[in-house]
């Protein structure tokens, strides 16, 4: 048996062999544990990870998930993810085998959650991660089937869209006092970059006389360190163009900082609680909707759809697909079918 007394430190420890995925013989070992079944425990968990049954706990499978995700995630998204699952799924689950979880233990979790008075969008991005891990243990590990999948979906299903008007954003200017916040509003409302994409520009990603920025990153901020990191999609690496005044715009931003280097980021000073502030504020004072940042992005979306432009050339600018563009927003555009019909009847002879 792998699980011995140190009757000198007066705990228990485990020691044991196992051959590694490269067939490698190696040795483990474990020590420190109060009592004898702490440390049997213990060696059930590291042998369940480490073949990885469907008769595995929850818990050793997230590890295993988490492992995962640590490699083929942007650290962000792993961040969030990881953070989520760990408050809202990992207490329930844990301790739970996989092969014996069936689809009304996830409807009781689910009653759970709904009881904790969460938002319907919270809610749904849940229900999806947890769906996702045993998706997870269906294609690498041998489980049956997703419990999941047998139940309806909870929270948010439908994505009502808020943005603003043109109108509406030219009542909300005004309220913003600081220069450069007003002047990443304007980059944000009329080019439809996403938040972490402006906080990313860099003096050398704007080019003033072709009138342009590069997107090639995105910002963070973790643990009081900036951090650019590859975009959201490999359609979000493109080149966006600016009407005139906004490159004045920029130009102005630049001009402020002091002996500018091409790699300084250009809204050094702006953040993301500013800019919700300076939402929540104007927004009140303005007699508007409240909005979130990225909800701006949408109000350029819809700005471009009401001057004709079609969804290729929108995904293009904005860095989706076309997909997305008629899926998120295809109910803003006009009755095609209508105007197809007029437009043949002046075409009769």
């Amino acid at each position: 048996m792998p699980v011995y007394q140190d009757t000198e430190r007066k705990t228990w420890y485990v020691k044991l062999y196992y051959t590694d995925y490269t067939g490698a013989r190696k040795q483990k070992m474990k020590r420190g544990f109060k009592l004898q079944r702490e440390a049997k425990e213990w060696e059930r968990h590291f042998l369940e990870t480490l073949q990885g049954t469907p008769d595995m706990t929850f818990g050793a499978l997230y590890e295993l998930y988490a492992a995962d995700l640590a490699a083929h995630t942007k650290e962000s998204t792993r961040r969030n993810r990881v953070s989520l699952i760990e408050r809202h799924i990992l207490p329930f689950w844990k301790d739970r085998r996989l092969n014996e979880i069936t689809p009304a233990d996830v409807r009781s979790w689910q009653t759970e959650m709904m009881n904790k008075g969460l938002a319907l969008s919270t809610l749904r991005t849940v229900n999806v991660h947890l769906s996702t891990i045993f998706n997870f243990a269906c294609k690498y590990y041998r489980l049956p089937s997703n419990p999941c999948s047998k139940i309806k979906a909870m929270g948010k299903i439908g994505r009502s869209l808020n943005f603003w008007t043109l109108d509406e954003f030219r009542q909300f200017l005004p309220t913003v006092q600081d220069p450069i916040l007003t002047a990443a509003f304007l980059t944000l409302f009329y080019s439809g970059i996403r938040c972490g994409e402006l906080l990313a520009l860099r003096v050398k990603d704007f080019d003033a006389a072709a009138g342009t920025i590069t997107i090639n990153g995105t910002y963070h901020r973790f643990d009081r360190e900036d951090l650019i990191t590859a975009p959201k999609t490999e359609n979000s690496v493109r080149t966006v163009y600016l009407p005139p005044f906004l490159v004045d715009e920029i130009r102005s931003v630049i001009d402020r900082i002091y002996c500018p280097d091409p790699e300084d980021r250009i809204f050094q000073t702006v953040t993301s609680r500013k800019l919700r502030y300076a939402i929540d504020t104007g927004a009140a004072k303005a007699g508007i909707n409240k909005i979130r940042i990225h909800d701006i992005r949408h109000s350029h979306v819809s700005l471009l759809i009401n001057m004709g432009y079609q969804p290729m050339l929108i995904a293009e600018r904005i860095g989706d697909s076309v997909e997305m563009i008629n899926k998120v927003y295809g109910h803003l555009y006009p009755n095609q079918h209508q105007n197809l019909a007029e437009k043949l009847q002046k075409m009769k002879f």
